[in-house]
């Protein structure tokens, strides 16, 4: 989350940075998985790329809602870098 965030211009004090991560993680479906290991192994390298495009999409629009309404105090916008 941190690299996807360096390349932002969004506030990453630690409590925007935690409402990013709650809004990533409550968009994003759960993987759970039950099956044989070599299958699992196999989906997971096909879809690890698209995964990745995924989480960082959803990393995206979760800055930007924090970022148009941060629940922080406004004297710490000045961590915006």
């Amino acid at each position: 989350m941190k690299s996807v965030l360096n390349g932002l211009d969004v506030c990453k004090c630690e409590k925007c940075s935690m409402d990013i991560a709650a809004i990533v993680l409550n968009e994003l479906p759960a993987k759970y998985v039950v099956t044989d290991k070599g299958v699992l192994f196999s989906k997971i390298d096909a879809l690890q790329q698209q995964f990745d495009i995924g989480v960082t999409a959803a990393i995206t629009r979760a800055a930007q809602i924090v970022n148009k309404t941060p629940l922080h105090d406004k004297t710490q916008d000045v961590m915006k870098a």
